[in-house]
């Protein structure tokens, strides 16, 4: 399907945010790094990390810290005249860590900041540090020490964290892309951990999806088949009590408003809410559900990229394919720890949807690959390769910050509103 260009959203500046999780060793969300641009209007970014900060407060603001950091605390880059000119006291303390940049010396300005901001309640990062850091007086005041660990041999690493970590202070890794560069930074003595290694397959030999996942991967074929049969989906539903109690919890929100009268029945609910309410409601449990032992931000991430993948579906050409289902089961390797291929034998799925998501792991070319790349670089903040692809697929950068944007809040809001079966 393809659609002619389209003219920009809006001609106000449309925030480019993007964000990566720091986990603790349980990889569980700690709290979020945020990395933005200015105006989305200019195609070419200068490096001048005060404006695109100052610029991103009003943003945060605007678009709210909960929603962008799902409830955690935004670590947020800081310069010397930011620290000085105080402009983190438009943010609230709870929610913000202020990140030291490596370029600020600890003169007797900074360091009098530092006091201001630990005084008023905020919490402090230094980043990037390395030994002989030139900001050693700065360490009273920190909270989190943030290492590059590609930056650094494993036993300069090992000698940073034995020094510096304390019950008052996190030794965070940073660049931490595999497993097995987890498993050494927390040898290492590192506590948090800054990186996309989670996003990896954890046990990529497995040879078959495991037993307790089996029926999510059915249900979720059952609704990718062309022709969804309601009495297979309502059978595979009433075997799961976790999606029944979420499924009537969803029927009888007064914000769905299906009835004046309590539904209890699944069936009566799946004719209310109808094939395309009923697919899509489907889609997003099962991934909730199935990421329930993995990192929050896992299943947060396939929710923002499937959503993401859906809103710019009318702008560009994807034939028939399902761009939601695209971006949800990009990640579904993960949730899983199975390879995608294993996966998506499971599934009927359209042939361009597969070769993508076999060719996304793998670096092979599909005519899906310039979406499935644009999704990738927006979830990093590659704003330049972003705008690359978006000229490609004929997608403006204001409509592609927006979009985005647009896909964090919905994602935000499916996640807390998702219905949780009572505690034993």
């Amino acid at each position: 399907m393809s659609t002619p260009a389209h003219a920009p959203i809006s001609e106000k500046a449309v925030p480019c945010i993007a964000r990566q999780a720091i986990l603790d060793a349980d990889e569980k969300v700690v709290g979020y790094e945020l990395f933005f641009r200015e105006g989305p209007g200019e195609n070419r970014f200068t490096s001048d990390s005060e404006r695109a900060t100052s610029t991103t407060i009003d943003a945060l603001n605007m678009m709210g810290l909960d929603v962008l950091c799902d409830g955690y605390p935004a670590f947020v880059n800081s310069t010397r005249e930011m620290l000085l000119t105080g402009y983190f006291a438009l943010l609230p303390p709870r929610d913000v860590v202020v990140e030291i940049q490596e370029r600020v010396l600890a003169d007797d300005d900074v360091m009098q900041a530092c006091e201001r901001l630990k005084k008023d309640g905020y919490s402090v990062a230094l980043d990037n540090f390395i030994p002989g850091d030139k900001r050693e007086a700065l360490v009273h005041f920190a909270d989190f020490i943030k290492v590059d660990i590609r930056a650094i041999s494993p036993a300069q690493r090992g000698a940073l964290a034995g020094r510096y970590a304390s019950k008052h202070c996190r030794m965070v890794a940073q660049k931490v892309e595999s497993r097995e560069a987890f498993v050494e930074a927390k040898k290492n003595g590192f506590t948090c951990f800054q990186g996309y290694f989670f996003q990896h397959p954890e046990n990529i030999r497995a040879r078959q999806i495991p037993a307790q996942q089996a029926s999510y991967v059915r249900l979720l074929g059952a609704v990718s088949k062309p022709d969804v049969d309601f009495a297979e989906v309502e059978g595979l539903i009433k075997h799961e009590p976790s999606l029944c109690y979420r499924l009537l919890r969803y029927f009888n929100s007064p914000l769905l408003g299906l009835s004046s009268s309590p539904i209890n029945s699944i069936r009566h609910g799946l004719n209310l809410l109808g094939e395309r309410e009923t697919v899509r409601w489907i889609r997003m449990t099962t991934t909730i559900v199935m990421g329930e032992t993995k990192s929050s931000d896992l299943v947060l991430s396939a929710l923002v990229r499937a959503r993401f993948c859906e809103l710019i579906a009318p702008k560009v050409e994807h034939g028939k394919s399902d761009l939601f289902l695209l971006g949800m089961l990009s990640l579904m390797d993960a949730v899983l720890s199975v390879p995608i291929g294993m996966l998506i034998e499971e599934l009927p799925l359209d042939p361009a949807i597969k070769e993508q998501l076999l060719g996304g792991k793998t670096g092979v070319k599909t005519p899906l690959t310039p979406i499935y790349d644009l999704m990738l670089a927006r979830e990093v903040g590659d704003w330049g390769r972003v705008t690359r692809l978006g000229k490609q697929l004929n997608l403006s950068l204001s409509f592609v910050a927006e979009t985005s944007n647009e896909a964090m809040r919905w994602a935000h809001q499916i996640t807390h509103s998702a219905g949780r079966p009572p505690r034993n």
